[in-house]
């Protein structure tokens, strides 16, 4: 475990003053700015991250994974998987005074801070509703924005398992190294879930990929 959180020890250092804004917001007592730190890819532990198992990754893949993934996180703004962070809990829909719906206070800082990340790059974009709320991809120019929507046999979308889900991605795209999202075709997803390119659409510069549940 290191020591508590201070600026400049995470990636994306523009977004510290904000943090730090976050953290008066919390207080004392809900003890975060203390608490002893860890880096990110072992401290979160959802379903998403135990599908990724990012401690596993090995190598190439793990240096790509450590160097490209960006976490959107309701305190920090944006974190790195090798960021230092403590535990905490605090979701991006919440309203924390005096500074209001978290997803609508990050949203300039977070989508002004992804500009020079994402300019002309294919980007991932993994991210729950709740989440995405703190980006502003009409201000961001990336080559390809490509999102993933999972669909039962039935054509439903699948929701309960929706992170275990995208887990599975992110682990491929760190093993492989995969920018073109047709790349997929050749995937073969550990719950059974293939690319069905006929449901795929193109807007612009968004990529919407359907990957069904194989029948």
């Amino acid at each position: 475990m290191g020591e508590p959180w201070s600026p400049g020890t995470m990636t994306v250092q523009e977004l510290d003053p904000a943090r730090a804004r976050v953290l008066r917001a919390l207080g004392r007592r809900s003890g975060v700015a203390t608490a002893p730190t860890m880096a990110a890819m072992a401290r979160y532990t959802g379903v998403l991250y135990r599908e990724l198992d990012p401690g596993s990754l090995r190598g190439v893949a793990r240096r790509r994974f450590q160097r490209d993934a960006l976490v959107v996180s309701g305190l920090w703004g944006l974190v790195s998987p090798t960021d230092p962070i403590p535990e905490y809990r605090l979701k991006m829909g919440a309203r924390l005074d005096p500074l209001g719906k978290l997803s609508t206070w990050w949203r300039p800082q977070v989508t002004a801070a992804l500009a020079p990340r994402v300019d002309r790059a294919v980007v991932w974009d993994l991210l729950p509703a709740e989440h995405a709320a703190a980006v502003s991809w009409a201000d961001l120019s990336p080559r390809q924005r490509v999102t993933v929507q999972f669909l039962d046999r039935n054509g439903r979308t699948v929701s309960h398992w929706n992170k275990l889900l995208k887990g599975s991605i992110v682990r491929w795209l760190a093993e492989t190294g995969a920018r073109d999202p047709m790349d997929l075709a050749g995937f073969e997803h550990p719950q059974g879930y293939v690319l069905d390119p006929a449901a795929t659409a193109v807007d612009g510069s968004h990529v919407a990929i359907v990957l069904r549940e194989h029948p």
